[in-house]
């Protein structure tokens, strides 16, 4: 009978940014929290850096699991699609930049678990981490200028933070469909659709 081996330090990482995610989604849309933007911005900054730990000390101490080849990138993708909703829904991202998004993850990882299941990889490239890149800077742009905007009211009202937010967000979109199409060309060429 096998040992059932503890979960190391990356994947623990990992399992925090998932927890953080729906804490993080509570803070940013309950507006009678007081500074909630503030709050949940501190929170996503935090589960976001995990992002960043999570990989380096995997790769730094050969800690690469298949647990945790599966959980990073679905964390990210929690991460990064709760910040896209709480945007959506205070009214500062389109909702079809949310069904792009959307749409491209559920692809690519329809995509990815078919060449999986042939024995075939597909690694992330340059337009896949440039995706999740500017989404994590672009949404935590945002986050601090409403918490400026609505909890401190050093921005003005006026100021046009939702054209501002939108022209950014449709950048993460675009890359979003760049690289959702760099996988699909990718997994065409590697996956045998004849089984």
């Amino acid at each position: 009978m096998s040992q059932k081996v503890a979960m190391n330090t990356p994947n623990k990482l990992t399992m925090v940014r998932i927890v953080l995610t729906p804490v993080f989604l509570v803070f940013f849309t309950v507006t009678s929290i007081p500074a909630h933007y503030l709050i949940a911005l501190i929170i996503y900054l935090i589960a976001s850096f995990t992002d960043f730990l999570d990989g380096r000390i995997a790769r730094s101490r050969n800690l690469i699991t298949n647990f945790g080849k599966f959980t990073d990138p679905l964390a990210d993708k929690m991460l990064t699609t709760a910040a896209f909703l709480g945007l959506m829904v205070n009214g500062y991202c389109n909702v079809w930049i949310v069904f792009i998004i959307l749409f491209r993850e559920f692809l690519v990882s329809s995509i990815r678990l078919v060449a999986s299941s042939q024995g075939v990889v597909i690694p992330a490239n340059i337009w896949g981490k440039a995706k999740t890149m500017s989404m994590m800077v672009f949404t935590s742009l945002i986050m601090f200028a409403l918490s400026l905007q609505q909890d401190f009211h050093v921005i003005p009202d006026a100021f046009p933070l939702p054209l501002i937010s939108e022209i950014l967000l449709w950048i993460c979109a675009a890359l979003t469909l760049i690289s959702g199409i760099t996988y699909v060309v990718q997994g065409s060429r590697i996956i045998d659709f004849s089984k």
